[in-house]
């Protein structure tokens, strides 16, 4: 009878282990369903963020290209209404600009 209780004591052992090995296998087989979940729905956000970037982007685009557009034609017919007093402001600029990098240029010479 000892022979037989140890037998069965041997053959719940291995149950109980087998029942753990294939409790383990489930967990691991389930937290790699979450996990690939969570990653589908993490990339699915992220693409989505990114078409709104990109809509966004192309308005804002288009917006700044049509101002620049019209800045552009406002500073040609204003060109064309006063040809020297244009030509004047330009050369007086750039005067001012030669002046304060030279003054910059000296000053960190020092």
């Amino acid at each position: 009878m000892p022979a037989n209780s140890v037998d069965h004591a041997a053959d719940e052992t291995k149950a109980a282990v087998n029942s753990a090995a294939e409790s383990a296998t489930k967990m691991s087989a389930e937290a790699q369903r979450s996990f690939a979940e969570a990653a589908k729905r993490f990339e699915r956000v992220i693409s989505e963020g990114i078409e709104q970037l990109r809509a966004q982007t192309r308005a804002y685009t288009d917006t700044a290209g049509q101002q620049f557009d019209e800045a552009q034609q406002y500073m040609t017919e204003r060109v064309r209404e006063r040809p020297l007093a244009a030509t004047g402001a330009a050369l007086g600029v750039g005067v001012l600009i030669g002046l304060l990098l030279s003054a910059a240029s000296s000053s960190s010479r020092r």
